[in-house]
């Protein structure tokens, strides 16, 4: 304790300082091997070492009777007896025959995993090492070329371990590449329900009954299919129950407001698939088809220019017309006249006028 340390010597800063809990030993050999690099003598050694204990650890140095230590491998000694229990569990070369590859381990993560445990190990015997990391490999193809090829060094099967662990990440890739290709199929409904598609047209026929009703009779005329799996999928539980959606048969919008029901109408409108249901195309349907009344016109109706006869009818009479008459003739010439649409005044004026 009476050692004066040299002017230029200062204390490392890269060593944790011990509180009791850890492998003694492993920190005597770090303070060691620190600082023996930066030229420290033996009474050094015992000057500085309090400086790297904390805790429990320092207290029990405080603790030494005087005059008890004559060199630092008798204060290492003592260290390393008192906080004994203290250290934590080694594992010996046995222990490695318990590690095994796990059924979806990947063969790199498997041998990553197995050196962390093996770094561990005091002088673990490199044939011993070969051994259980073998022994260790999950059952498959790349186990079977192991057996065949009979690696002798660590150098060897870490080449062959090599080849596996490429083919194993290029196969990941492409599952990767697949998977992102359906990954929007294979989305959870409530993440899809905010999804609003934008509507294709810029302008939209006006039609002349209500797009409900227009859907309802082409899907009864089988004129469209409705959507794949419509009707199938459960309710949601937000749905409004006061709206539905006949092209989709299901709550929570109406038809009107479906933007794919819309672009469906509009589609088969510029198609001509709904002419009937145009306002302006049935009103020119109706006034070209339209005949006009025989019993007479109104007074909106005087300036316009009579529709022309479809035909002329040209019947030949006899009987009482060429002189006599006979009750039976007009009889039946006043039912040959019904027919043919003689109004019954005219009939009356000619029998009063043969008469």
């Amino acid at each position: 304790m009476n050692f004066q340390l040299p002017r230029q010597f200062t204390l490392p800063t890269t060593l944790t300082p011990y509180d009791g809990l850890g492998d003694p030993k492993q920190h005597i050999k770090k303070f060691r091997s620190i600082m023996i690099v930066n030229g420290a003598s033996d009474p050094i050694l015992c000057r500085c070492f309090p400086s790297f204990l904390d805790g429990p650890a320092l207290d029990w140095f405080c603790s030494l009777p005087t005059d008890s230590i004559s060199r630092f491998q008798e204060l290492a000694k003592q260290f390393e007896d008192h906080f004994a229990a203290s250290a934590i569990y080694l594992h010996d070369s046995d222990y490695l025959t318990t590690v095994k590859q796990g059924p979806q381990e990947s063969l790199k993560d498997y041998i990553t995993r197995f050196t962390k445990i093996a770094m561990r190990i005091p002088d673990l015997h490199p044939e011993v090492h070969l051994h259980a990391i073998k022994s260790g490999l999950r059952p498959g193809k790349f186990q079977e070329a192991i057996a065949v090829a009979k690696p002798k060094t660590l150098t060897e099967f870490r080449e062959k371990a090599k080849g596996q662990i490429d083919i194993e990440e290029l196969r990941q890739a492409r599952k990767s590449e697949r998977s992102a290709s359906t990954k929007e199929d294979d989305k959870p409904r409530e993440d899809r329900k905010n999804f609003k598609p934008t509507p294709r047209y810029e302008s939209y026929t006006q039609f002349n009954a209500k797009r409900d009703d227009i859907i309802k009779e082409i899907l009864n005329f089988k004129l469209i299919k409705p959507p794949r799996k419509a009707g199938s999928y459960p309710e949601l539980k937000n749905a409004d129950k006061s709206k539905y959606c006949t092209f989709h048969q299901k709550f929570g919008h109406t038809t009107d407001e479906c933007v794919i029901a819309k672009d469906l109408l509009e589609r088969l409108a510029r198609q001509g698939h709904l002419d009937k249901f145009i306002a302006g195309h049935m009103q020119n349907r109706s006034t070209s088809t339209a005949e006009p009344s025989s019993a007479g016109t109104s007074s909106k109706d005087k300036g316009k220019v009579p529709t022309q006869p479809r035909g002329v009818i040209n019947c030949i009479s006899g009987g009482y017309a060429g002189g006599g008459i006979q009750a039976p003739l007009e009889s039946a010439h006043i039912e040959q006249c019904s027919h043919l649409g003689i109004p019954p005044t005219i009939l009356s004026r000619r029998r009063r006028f043969l008469r």
